[in-house]
């Protein structure tokens, strides 16, 4: 039985980073110019978009820095995984959590959304200096650094305490105001109560 215990609470660094650290922040009105940080070739991942926020993101995946969570996210958007998965915690100000292909399917039951993954083994972590700064994309873990499975981040705004502490793999690189756009949650752990967004299709572009 694969163990789950290490999605119990896969929202980041649960208690360890929000800890207050985000409380009563609040939306950017005029977040100012958006230039990726990346640099790089890669497959590309394209994200439509529902709900309050309704588009496409598109993200270059860096594949040269960590080269198996590329895979991951790859083979999952390939086989229609991240299809219909809802974003279940969304942060003003930090990020929004999406990907949890077991639990997060819009329409289903969402009781349990944020503690599952998909059937494949956790990944070892694989840091790197690229920055968590807006328009990143993370990869979701428990308090081990191995494992992280299949759900991801994307960050509203810098976040330098993550810092080679999470994988990060891509950046958006098209459709930063649709990130903007999606819907926030509630309370200290951005918990989305009611009709979250959702991914509702994913795909990738080489």
């Amino acid at each position: 039985m694969r163990d789950r215990l290490i999605f119990a609470g896969l929202f980041l660094v649960g208690v360890m980073i929000l800890g207050g650290y985000y409380v009563g922040a609040t939306r950017a009105s005029d977040p100012g110019p958006y230039e990726p940080v990346i640099s790089g070739e890669g497959p590309v991942m394209v994200i439509e978009v529902e709900g309050e926020a309704n588009g496409t993101i598109r993200i270059q995946l860096r594949e040269d820095i960590a080269p198996a969570h590329v895979e991951r996210v790859v083979t999952l958007a390939e086989r229609g995984d991240y299809d219909g998965v809802v974003f279940h915690r969304v942060i003003d100000g930090f990020m929004a959590q999406t990907g949890d292909v077991e639990h997060g399917r819009a329409g289903g039951d969402l009781t349990r959304v944020g503690t599952g993954g998909s059937e494949l083994p956790n990944l070892a972590a694989e840091f790197s200096d690229l920055p968590f700064e807006r328009g990143v994309m993370g990869m979701a873990r428990s308090q081990h650094p191995d494992s992280a499975n299949s759900q991801f981040f994307l960050m509203f705004a810098p976040a330098p305490h993550l810092n080679t502490q999470y994988t990060a793999l891509g950046q958006i690189i098209d459709g930063i105001e649709v990130l903007d756009a999606i819907k926030r949650g509630r309370g200290q752990n951005g918990a989305v109560m009611d009709d979250p967004d959702v991914m509702a299709r994913v795909r990738i572009e080489d």
